[in-house]
């Protein structure tokens, strides 16, 4: 079976702000592979190059090395990226649409029929639970409604595989609690989700294998069970040890 995505020796490198200054190297050497059907989470610290590697397989950015594949396809080939959806940390919207006016307008991007566009527009809004309302503007939202209406904007076009980064960032417990059940859903639907979080008991709770990476690199991979196992602790304090925090003596 195809990995849905797969990443080997993946290199990023961004040039320096003048000729004296050596290139920054965001990602070096990052391998791993997530199969059909997972929630896998990516997860490290900030800047450890979780960002640029997304932007790679969402084609934003062009790797220095390494190759990088969905679906069996070259990241670099366009036709690897029309069964995906993306939802960024920071999402922008024209804030006078309403939520009904934002999907039926990503839709006629995809091209999708005018009735079937009605048709996934009416599930996602149930899905996402913003059906009462769907004809409010957007900036009358709260931010976990907009992270909402981000998520199905990132499902009009039914992807095989969903690009979250950080969809919980900023969202309060019930915000994150909803999004965390949308991610249940989706997964019971046989979609794949691949998802960056620093809310590590969210990760814990819904993914079934993660990434630990940092300095552009894996440092550990594996189901979240058995790393819990490995290091008899929870995941908190596994990415801690596997990113070689070490607390202040006394703490």
């Amino acid at each position: 079976m195809t990995n849905v995505i797969e990443i080997r020796e993946l290199r990023v490198e961004y040039p320096g702000r003048n000729r004296s200054e050596p290139p920054r190297v965001a990602v070096d050497g990052l391998s791993l592979s997530v199969r059909p059907g997972e929630v896998f989470g990516f997860l490290g610290p900030n800047g450890a190059g979780k960002t640029t590697t997304m932007n790679v397989l969402l084609g934003f950015v062009n790797a220095t090395g390494g190759e990088a594949f969905l679906f069996g396809v070259n990241v670099r080939e366009p036709i690897a990226r029309q069964r995906i959806g993306y939802l960024p940390e920071l999402t922008y919207y024209y804030r006078f649409l309403t939520a009904e006016e934002l999907l039926r307008f990503y839709a006629r991007i995809f091209g999708i029929p005018r009735a079937e566009t009605d048709r996934r527009i009416d599930a996602l809004l149930k899905l996402v639970e913003l059906e009462s309302v769907r004809r409010r503007p957007i900036k009358t939202y709260s931010k976990g409604m907009q992270q909402r209406v981000g998520l199905a904007q990132a499902l009009i076009n039914n992807p095989d595989l969903l690009i979250l980064d950080e969809p919980t960032s900023g969202l309060d417990p019930l915000g994150r609690m909803k999004v965390r059940e949308i991610i249940q859903r989706l997964k019971q639907e046989g979609k794949t989700v691949f998802f960056s979080s620093h809310e590590l008991g969210e990760v814990e709770t819904v993914c079934d294998r993660v990434a630990i990476i940092s300095q552009g690199r894996v440092r550990e991979e594996g189901r979240v069970s058995d790393l819990v196992a490995k290091y008899r602790c929870d995941l908190e304090r596994v990415f801690l040890k596997v990113i070689g925090y070490e607390p202040p003596s006394g703490n």
